[in-house]
């Protein structure tokens, strides 16, 4: 208790600090410093307010007070405090250091035909909207059918949305269906934090960099010039295309983000590998094979199968409701990684 009020103090002082108040990257630590220790040090409080009551219910009881009311008072402190110590412990599990980091996330549509575009288009909109539900601002890059890149900006975005990295499987009779016969198709979901310049090295030496014109959207002034860009990373044969701006730069700029966002992806991967970090045993790891959650639409059902958690309200989740699986699957993390760190 006495290091987390201590260093929740010290982050409270560099909050105050004129010189940290001044400089913006230690402004930026500080707060995020503040930030995590916060929820761990009002638990510390009210941790040293219910062992206050403890004790005091305990001399009562010592000085020949023992009736019902005051044991039950005793009790119920003490069953509190085993609560708050288990919460205090899971308020401290180091946190994933992509966790404050932008996204960008890009939706495929899977098995499924035409049916999985749409559901690729459904998921779209859920993810868009929930973001704007929490805040966030949500950036369009890259939309075609069945094919969409966008970026997610704010305070904690991966910290939310990581989770949602996966195959999304969907139960449905199509609006093409005339027999009512139920479908099953497929779309898949990968989240990946936004790289910084100082997270990965890009050699500009290692780019093919080749320009085209533009298909689809976008009008006669789109298509009339070489205004699409691909990118192709020649060590990793990592390819990022983007064609939906009318400005051959923006487009660059565009795809630049998405491919410094992949090989970060994969260079935390293989960081994870080498200190032979199971990635299959954590909640929310972001694997494109793994069928994280199904929507099953006869039965109005939401499940996620990470966690084994179900709800019936299928609509709102598509509307953007995803609160109750982000809190089961960061519950679940923070487990996790107390599990992992106890081990």
């Amino acid at each position: 208790m006495e290091q987390i009020e201590a260093r929740y103090a010290q982050a409270q002082e560099d909050m105050a600090d004129p010189e940290v108040i001044g400089d913006r990257t230690r402004l930026a630590e500080a707060g995020r410093a503040y930030h995590e220790l916060e929820p761990a040090a009002k638990l510390a409080e009210e941790w040293r307010r219910t062992a206050d009551d403890a004790a005091g219910a305990q001399e009562l009881i010592d000085e020949g007070a023992d009736d019902a009311e005051v044991r039950e008072l005793l009790d119920a402190a003490r069953r509190r405090l085993d609560e708050l110590e288990e919460e205090i412990r899971l308020a401290m599990v180091a946190r994933d250091p992509n966790d404050d980091k932008n996204v960008i996330v890009e939706i495929r549509a899977g098995a499924g035909g035409d049916e999985a575009s749409i559901w690729a288009g459904d998921l779209y909109r859920m993810l868009t909207r929930y973001a704007e539900r929490r805040g966030f601002k949500v950036e369009p890059l890259e939309a075609s059918e069945g094919a969409y890149t966008f970026a997610i900006k704010g305070d904690g975005a991966y910290s939310v949305f990581k989770y949602e990295g996966g195959t999304h499987r969907v139960q449905r009779v199509p609006e093409t269906e005339s027999q009512g016969r139920i479908h099953t198709s497929t779309a898949t979901v990968a989240v990946l934090p936004e790289a910084e310049d100082v997270d990965v090295a890009i050699d500009p030496n290692e780019l093919q960099i080749d320009v085209y014109r533009s298909s689809g959207p976008g009008g006669q002034s789109v298509n009339t010039t070489d205004s699409a860009v691909r990118i192709t990373h020649k060590p990793t044969g990592v390819v990022v295309s983007m064609q939906d701006e009318k400005s051959q730069l923006q487009n660059r700029e565009k795809a630049m983000r998405v491919l410094r966002a992949r090989l970060y992806e994969q260079k935390v991967a293989e960081q994870q590998a080498a200190e032979a970090a199971d990635r299959r045993a954590q909640v929310g790891t972001g694997e494109r094979a793994e069928k994280i959650r199904t929507y099953n639409f006869p039965q109005g059902r939401v499940t996620d199968h990470r966690v084994k958690h179900t709800a019936h309200n299928l609509d709102a989740v598509l509307a953007g409701e995803l609160d109750e699986f982000t809190d089961a699957l960061w519950d679940a993390e923070r487990r996790e990684r107390l599990a992992s760190a106890a081990a």
